[in-house]
């Protein structure tokens, strides 16, 4: 079973998402994913940073995202975790439209639910949140040399 790792911890900036979007879209060309499916992960990992960003640490810039992929065989799992404030209700927090912040739609959640194949939330006020997100794909068979 091939395996593969990639952990990045970055400063909670905004500037940083456009990272992780690059890094996810790098990872899902190597995997051979359809473009579509590419840029779903693209839409779910900014998501989720940008909830840790703005939600978890109230854009305060001197705190700590951390991503961590685990790609196998037929499964990319994405972590997203930040250690702010928490969610208080994750269950209503994944309702359409719902957000703290009057500026935002309200839709990352949404967006996480129906690009991903699997999505878990776990979340403690003051300690953080944990977004888990799965994709399952079919390997394409490479070419022996």
């Amino acid at each position: 079973m091939k395996t593969n790792q990639l952990i990045l911890t970055f400063s909670s900036i905004s500037e940083n998402v456009g990272i992780t979007r690059m890094l996810i879209a790098s990872v899902g060309a190597q995997l051979d994913l359809p473009l579509n499916d590419i840029e779903e992960l693209k839409v779910a990992v900014s998501e989720a940073v940008s909830n840790a960003i703005i939600h978890g640490y109230k854009n305060n810039p001197n705190q700590i995202v951390y991503l961590d992929l685990d790609i196998t065989n037929d499964t990319l799992k994405i972590i997203v975790k930040d250690e702010g404030c928490g969610i208080s209700n994750v269950e209503q927090a994944m309702q359409p439209a719902y957000s703290t912040d009057p500026e935002r739609m309200g839709l990352g959640f949404v967006f996480m639910q129906s690009f991903m194949d699997e999505l878990q939330v776990e979340s403690t006020l003051e300690v953080g949140t944990t977004v888990t997100m799965m994709k399952h794909f079919k390997q394409t068979p490479t070419a022996s040399h």
